[in-house]
């Protein structure tokens, strides 16, 4: 078990903890889209160099991975053991809620794609051009799913959902990343 120190940072959430490694993740995202946004700033004037690459790489690697593995944990483990904590009850409003949520993530999916061959290009050094529109709409539809899943699905997950099913879900997610969850 991480230990923190006092003002030194908390360890980050775990697998024993999934709603809240759910929410560190959001922060990373967030993080991930500050610095698309910066890149596309620095760009213009120094081209793709080994500082854009650096960054061009940094983000393809978590969009890739991290972001992918966040959704499946969602889509594959949150969302049913929410949906099946409700059974027996009219969970028309639950349905909508995740409904939405897997709209959006494919949404997030399709504008991520030209954002994604773009950073590919620079990460090889090759120029390419990040539209500021793009940038602008992918991170403010992130934006958007981020403030809905902090404020509506992950507190009625964590008032809903019995604590095996959370165990059950950590698992899950230590699993699909190879055994670490984090």
């Amino acid at each position: 078990m991480a230990v923190s120190f006092p003002g030194g940072p908390a360890p980050a959430p775990g697998a024993d903890d999934p709603l809240a490694l759910l929410s560190a993740c959001h922060g990373r995202i967030a993080r991930q889209c500050a610095t698309l946004g910066r890149l596309a700033a620095h760009l213009p004037t120094h081209g793709s160099d080994a500082a854009a690459q650096t960054a061009a790489a940094s983000v393809l690697r978590y969009f890739d991975t991290a972001a992918a593995h966040h959704h499946e944990d969602e889509e594959e483990d949150l969302f049913p053991a929410l949906i099946d904590s409700m059974a027996g009850s009219d969970a028309v409003c639950l349905h909508a809620l995740v409904d939405g949520l897997v709209a959006e993530h494919r949404q997030l999916a399709r504008r991520w794609e030209p954002l994604r061959q773009a950073l590919s290009e620079i990460s090889q050094g090759r120029p390419a051009n990040l539209p500021a529109h793009e940038i602008k709409d992918f991170t403010d539809a992130y934006a958007a799913h981020i403030r809905r899943e902090e404020d509506e699905l992950l507190p009625m997950a964590a008032r809903l959902i019995p604590d095996d099913a959370l165990a059950a879900i950590g698992q899950a997610m230590k699993s699909r990343r190879g055994g670490e969850a984090g």
